[in-house]
């Protein structure tokens, strides 16, 4: 069972920037696929970020050129680093993780297609 705590979420102005982390059990990063989602009060876990144990990325096109998925396998740390935040940003955010590579944009950005979620932390843009 692997285990997934999100951190960093926050309230932060438009344009500004915020780095999210998630906390993965011992290798679990670089070795499953792991995955951002947001998702809003009455709407779909909508997909953000997905990046495989190589390393391959994914991006949803709302974010692209906003936002860089990155993984430390030597702390189990996920990231999400995110620039230009717009109100539409506002989120809760979780990361999420399944063990095998899923191999398409489309499938990166699937909730369906993972398996372990964290519990999510507020990005709030105003």
């Amino acid at each position: 069972h692997v285990q997934l705590v999100e951190s960093g979420g926050g309230s932060v102005q438009v344009g500004g920037s915020l780095r999210l982390s998630c906390v993965a059990s011992v290798d679990t990063i670089g070795r499953y696929c792991m995955g951002w989602f947001r998702q809003i009060p009455d709407k779909e876990r909508e997909g953000v970020a997905g990046i495989e144990s190589d390393g391959s990325t994914s991006y949803a096109d709302s974010v692209k050129g906003r936002f860089t998925v990155s993984q430390d396998s030597a702390k189990d740390i996920l990231y999400l680093q995110m620039h230009s935040l717009k109100l539409e940003d506002t989120a809760m955010y979780y990361c999420a993780a399944v063990e095998k590579d899923v191999g398409t944009k489309l499938l990166r950005l699937r909730p369906s297609s993972y398996t372990f979620w964290g519990q999510g932390t507020q990005v709030t843009v105003s």
